[in-house]
């Protein structure tokens, strides 16, 4: 899943001329609180609504207002695990997406990015998620998958979460989206060989965590 293929065509572009007012209208009319700003096809930042509910005259241009991140945009053909980053990294609402001549080609609103990103992740299928707290030195997905699929289940997606943020290289995390629900023999087999479970989400009982860990650690993923 690429820039391109993710444009919300319904998102207006501002333009430098246009106003604050116009701004805070587009704004309130679109549900965003981020808006891009272009000058005859070319990227000139984004304007946020917290700026603009600060400036004392609703009839200034964007030109004359300060505009933020202007040198922060997606190409086209970036995967949404970039988008993503960038999402994350300078809190945008809306993704400027420019072409190889660097001319704005649209924009992507950050909810349509979560909402795709989330189907691409199976989250909407039924079924268990489990969290292996894994060494990042030698865990195999391969053979997870090996053992999963061994109790007629399969993994529908995987998350995998560095163990840089954990502050110990024992201490990983691999989240695994499975297509059912009744994981207690999964668990068991993956118990068997050694792996530690750190969270478990399902419909059905999990009985071969400990009961205390298990309350505190099993909730229903809402799908």
């Amino acid at each position: 899943m690429l820039a391109a293929s993710l444009l919300n065509p319904m998102l207006p572009t501002l333009k430098l001329t246009d106003s604050v007012e116009t701004a805070l209208a587009w704004m309130d009319e679109y549900q965003t609180l981020q808006l891009v700003v272009a000058e005859e096809g070319a990227y000139k930042g984004l304007v946020s609504e917290a700026v603009l509910l600060d400036v004392p005259d609703d009839t200034a241009l964007l030109a004359d207002i300060i505009r933020q991140h202007q040198d922060v945009y997606a190409n086209e053909d970036q995967h949404v695990y970039e988008l993503l980053r960038l999402a994350n990294q300078y809190r945008l609402k809306v993704i400027p997406v420019v072409d190889e001549e660097g001319q704005l080609t649209g924009t992507v609103l950050v909810n349509d990015l979560l909402e795709n990103f989330a189907d691409s992740l199976g989250v909407q299928e039924p079924g268990a998620v489990l969290v292996l707290k894994v060494a990042e030195r030698d865990y195999s997905l391969s053979e997870l998958s090996r053992l999963i699929e061994s109790n007629g289940t399969k993994i529908i997606s995987s998350y995998y979460t560095s163990a840089a943020i954990y502050g110990n290289p024992g201490d990983a995390r691999l989240t695994l989206k499975l297509n059912r629900t009744d994981i207690t023999p999964v668990i068991a087999t993956l118990e068997r060989y050694g792996y530690a479970i750190e969270e478990a989400h399902a419909n059905d009982p999990v009985e071969s965590i400990d009961q205390e860990r298990f309350d505190m650690l099993l909730r229903y993923l809402a799908t």
